[in-house]
């Protein structure tokens, strides 16, 4: 039977519901309790009321059974014409899995231990017009799975346990830095500059103000403002936004965690990172090792240190002092970016990166001693100023965590800003943030901050290979340009 033959057949249902003045949407929703704690508190003869979607439908004879399921658990339903009534047990021949139901009844054990509903009284609550994935068996299309995730998540279960850890990690997250004394603030999503990160923006207008704006690249800018403003201990778990490629690591829509604290340096950023994560992943987890794509990952803690100047002499020789155009002619030779005739300094440090990430270790590791070239809202080394004070964290060759220890020098800062963007394309939406060097004036604490990719901090606590498996809606293609 093809799917239109089993939508006709289910309005007809919905059609004779209405027929006998049984509303298939009602507003009304009875007093319930969940599955899961009427199957935790289970007692024999109890009366319960329990809402849920039919999942199975068996008949045997003048006795039915069915499958009821909501988000915390399944229970089996017995539906018998003589408990029921001749009224309510007409419904039961109206009803499809994936049907949306109140019953009421006792609670019983059947001969095979299974915790069952003797219903006596059953309400229609929403009639499903269109059936479950594959008879519940789960949806093997992955662009369906991400196009229509409530079909993923019904169908299943790994998928809604992934989610379910994704909300324990935010969770672990905040938990971790309120303990702390760290206030979670908010800052704007729509900026009047580009700025806080590389990265292209995505624009929009708004008509009120006659104002192009930008959909935040990061929100590190405005944090840093609320130093100035004397709070000393920021976070937040923002959502930012990148007009760029999409890849198993790469969403355009995607979750970061920033952190800021006075009085603080890279140092002290790498210990928080240390304790964070370690804190997240027993709290999700309950150990410190994880399993990641078949490799065993240890968290014990100091991690490993390596140099970013190091790795890339090594690799391509390339020196801090080098220009933007040295730089790129060395990558050249070593087969790298051979299509490319100009890079940013931030464009350069994205193949570097990638180019470095195949050959690093499963277990976390810092790279630090990056070029200040390459960091422009980062302070020097007091011994070398050609290396800023700046780490990434990488675990299992992923980059998972961004820190330094805050420039806080305004008219350095300024000088860099112009620097920057004398090198962008001119095409490229990125101009000197006024306003943010005004704040610096008023002077900035020397701090630490930290950025931590939330997507990709829960795709290593899940041990899931790509991004879009940890985004409930993540960007695709329109349909019809998917099927081309």
């Amino acid at each position: 039977m093809d799917i239109n033959e089993i939508i006709q057949q289910r309005v007809a249902k919905l059609e004779a519901l209405k027929e006998k003045n049984v509303p298939p949407y009602p507003a009304f929703v009875p007093v319930h309790q969940t599955i899961g704690s009427a199957l935790t508190s289970f007692e024999e003869g109890k009366n319960v009321t329990l809402c849920g979607r039919i999942t199975a439908n068996r008949s045997h004879g003048k006795v039915g059974f069915m499958d009821l399921r909501d988000s915390t658990g399944k229970i089996q339903l017995y539906i018998k014409r003589d408990l029921l009534g001749d009224d309510k047990a007409g419904l039961v021949g109206q009803l499809d899995i994936a049907d949306i139901i109140s019953v009421s009844g006792e609670l019983f054990k059947t001969h095979t231990g299974e915790f069952t509903v003797k219903v006596s009284d059953l309400t229609v609550l929403a009639k499903a017009l269109r059936p479950l994935p594959e008879k519940w068996h789960g949806l093997k299309d992955v662009e369906l799975r991400y196009r229509q995730r409530y079909l993923d998540l019904l169908s299943n279960e790994q998928v809604k346990n992934v989610f379910l850890l994704r909300a324990k990690v935010i969770r672990a997250v905040r938990n971790f830095l309120d303990e702390k004394g760290f206030l979670e603030v908010e800052t704007p999503m729509m900026h009047d500059i580009a700025g806080g990160a590389a990265g292209r923006p995505f624009t929009t207008f708004h008509n009120e103000y006659g104002m192009q704006l930008y959909l935040r690249i990061a929100p590190e800018l405005y944090l840093k403002r609320l130093l100035v403003g004397g709070l000393d201990r920021v976070y937040e778990i923002n959502r930012s936004f990148r007009n760029e490629g999409v890849s198993t690591r790469h969403n355009p829509e995607f979750t970061m965690l920033e952190v800021y604290q006075a009085y603080a340096n890279c140092e002290d950023m790498i210990n928080l990172t240390q304790e964070l994560i370690c804190y997240a992943a027993k709290e999700v987890t309950g150990k410190e090792e994880l399993a990641c794509q078949g490799k065993a990952i240890s968290l014990k803690t100091p991690w490993a240190r390596q140099s970013f100047a190091g790795l890339v002499k090594d690799k391509f020789g390339i020196e801090p002092s080098d220009t933007p155009e040295k730089m790129l002619e060395k990558l050249q030779e070593k087969g790298f970016a051979k299509d490319k005739t100009r890079l940013s300094r931030s464009q350069i440090n994205k193949v570097i990166e990638d180019a470095l990430e195949e050959g690093l270790q499963v277990n976390p590791v810092f790279i630090t001693d990056y070029f200040t070239s390459l960091c422009p809202l980062a302070k020097t080394k007091k011994d070398n100023p050609l290396i800023s004070e700046r780490f990434e964290l990488y675990v299992a060759g992923m980059e998972i965590a961004n820190a330094y220890s805050e420039l806080n020098d305004p008219r350095e800062q300024r000088r860099r800003f112009e620097e920057e963007v004398r090198e962008l394309d001119p095409n490229e939406a990125k101009s000197v943030d006024e306003d943010y060097i005004l704040a610096l004036e008023h002077g900035m604490p020397p701090a630490g901050g930290l950025g931590i990719g939330i997507d990709r901090l829960v795709m290593l606590l899940a041990d899931q290979q790509s991004i879009r498996d940890v985004i409930l809606f993540p960007l695709l293609r329109k349909q019809e340009e998917a099927q081309e």
